[in-house]
């Protein structure tokens, strides 16, 4: 129940943050569908940032364990494919979705409706798929940090400076 109640407080909070930070707006998605406006691209990476440090923070203070998922390079540009058409043609993400909806813009009721059915779709193929496609280009359970044989702070580094001047750039080119 503990854990119910905090992925609720959670939810609700960014939920909050995507609203405050305009990306369930249907013009921003527009924007980053057309690579004019990286409002969303910098909310993610920002959430990517937060996330990164969090998790390693905890995982080091011994708080949380990793459950690391295989890296299968046909399941994730399948997946990616669809989500990016879906993405284009309905103009939300799941998550921006739902956002919408809290808002009252009750278009975005559509898109979930389509999500749940690809979800449905996806359960009903799973056994064809298991065989096929989320085999082809599986590397196991691997990070960036063990592959590159670092620890994962350098990698975490490098990827914090790497995201500011991305910021930065898209600062400067008014996206």
């Amino acid at each position: 129940m503990n854990e119910l109640f905090t992925g609720a407080v959670t939810g609700i909070l960014f939920g909050f943050i995507m609203q405050k930070a305009q990306v369930i707006r249907y013009d921003r998605q527009l924007g980053a569908l057309r690579l004019r406006d990286m409002t969303i691209v910098k909310f993610m990476l920002s959430t990517i940032l937060v996330a990164m440090v969090g998790i390693y923070l905890l995982l080091d203070l011994g708080l949380i364990k990793l459950s690391i998922k295989s890296l299968i390079l046909g399941g994730n540009i399948l997946g990616g494919l669809i989500f990016g058409i879906g993405w284009g043609i309905v103009g939300y993400c799941p998550a921006t979705a739902m956002g919408a909806l809290g808002e009252g813009r009750y278009d975005s009721a559509f898109g979930l409706l389509g999500m749940i059915l690809g979800a449905a779709i996806y359960a009903e193929f799973y056994p064809a798929l298991k065989g096929t496609v989320l085999t082809w280009g599986n590397f196991g359970k691997i990070t960036l940090p063990s592959v590159l044989g670092i620890n994962h702070w350098i990698v975490i580094v490098i990827l914090v400076v790497a995201f500011i001047i991305l910021f930065r750039w898209f600062e400067k080119k008014g996206m």
